[in-house]
């Protein structure tokens, strides 16, 4: 059995056990130097918090065990097919690769695909279902947010 089939196993134990508590079926694993450094699993019906996500929860932790923002270095193992928002997180955390079990096609009858968001996000922000829209208000009582950070990051 290759490594990523064993973490790939793994995650989907997890989700195997999330189900048999009342949760979805997604889980995680996180590896680094081919050790486990975190795992998480879908917690949107506990918490009612809708980026309890399995690759978010992972992400989190293990950000929390490294006492850093980057993973870079790091290999995410999802059950599934990470969502926009949590390819994204990984992205910005600095995940170099991504293995994921079942598809968005293995997902779509179940209603667990995130296929039509991936679609919506690829369209211009005027096409897309949610209004997206860029107001540049700034407040004239204090300097610009931006370089008022970027000043405070020098010192």
């Amino acid at each position: 059995m290759t490594s990523t089939e064993r973490f790939l196993r793994e995650a989907i134990e997890l989700a195997h056990a999330n189900v048999e508590k009342g949760g979805r079926p997604f889980g995680a694993v996180i590896v680094k130097d081919g050790e486990v450094l975190a795992n998480g699993v879908n917690e949107i019906l506990r918490t009612n918090d809708p980026t309890s996500h399995a690759e978010m929860n992972a992400i989190r932790t293990a950000s929390q065990k490294l006492g850093s923002p980057s993973l870079a270095g790091c290999t995410v193992y999802a059950s599934g097919h990470p969502c926009p928002m949590c390819l994204a997180a990984m992205r910005m955390a600095g995940v170099g690769e991504v293995h994921f079990a079942y598809s968005n096609e293995d997902a779509a009858p179940y209603g667990l695909s995130t296929a039509a968001v991936y679609a919506d996000l690829a369209k211009p922000f005027a096409e897309q279902t949610i209004k997206i829209r860029h107001d540049p208000v700034r407040l004239e009582s204090n300097t610009d947010l931006y370089a008022d950070w970027k000043k405070r990051q020098e010192k």
